[in-house]
């Protein structure tokens, strides 16, 4: 065995956490597993598919609320650009439309951060052999809450909506006329039973479907 008794194979894992104490605690207790090696992390979504290409982890262990780009977002592009990379999602926000969305793009498990780190070392090994690892809470919410109301067209719109865009900044940032935006706002507005695009962000965020 080599010195620190690693077995010869170990799960190799990235690691894309945008706090770095929390990334570098997660890392460390990681590391103290004898089968599991960090090989790279990252603080950015938009960094985490050229880590993954750079090195060709086993495992991708993910913070949903990244800058740059979502966890989600990157679980499906290492879904086309790593197909041997399995997904892990670990969030401090366990809401059901996160979990939903997690599934579409491919991640093979979701756990909150509220866990021991032996849980999370035995997700790992466990999603590595094929398993499907979730949180079962939050697997029970998700199945109460049903999928989102929200078309693909409506999440652009809310989430172009943030930092107080106008109609007309909407309209030029996702390259669509000013009365398509305002009917996909007034269509997210009545599904998600809020007053306006603000409350109507707010309330998706809760529910996890942007």
């Amino acid at each position: 065995m080599p010195q620190d008794h690693r077995p010869a194979k170990s799960v190799r894992v990235l690691l894309a956490e945008d706090q770095g104490m929390m990334r570098g605690a997660l890392a460390l207790l990681l590391g103290l597993e004898p089968d599991i090696e960090v090989v790279a992390q990252v603080a950015r979504g938009d960094a985490i598919v050229d880590a993954a290409l750079t090195t060709r982890p086993d495992v991708a262990l993910l913070d949903i609320e990244l800058p740059g780009r979502s966890g989600l977002d990157a679980a499906a592009d290492l879904r086309d650009e790593v197909p041997d990379c399995r997904v892990l999602i670990l969030t401090t926000f366990g809401r059901p439309g996160y979990l939903r969305r997690a599934m579409e793009a491919g991640a093979a498990g979701f756990l909150v951060k509220d866990g021991p780190v032996e849980e999370l070392a035995g997700a790992i090994r466990k999603v590595l052999t094929g398993e499907t690892v979730i949180d079962p809470a939050l697997a029970a919410a998700a199945l109460s809450a049903g999928p989102s109301p929200l078309t693909a067209r409506e999440r652009d719109v809310l989430n172009a909506s943030v930092d107080g865009a106008t109609v007309s900044d909407i309209a030029g940032t996702l390259h669509l006329s000013e009365s398509t935006v305002r009917n996909y706002l007034s269509s997210a507005i009545g599904k998600t039973g809020t007053r306006n695009r603000m409350e109507a962000v707010r309330a998706a965020r809760q529910q996890g479907w942007l």
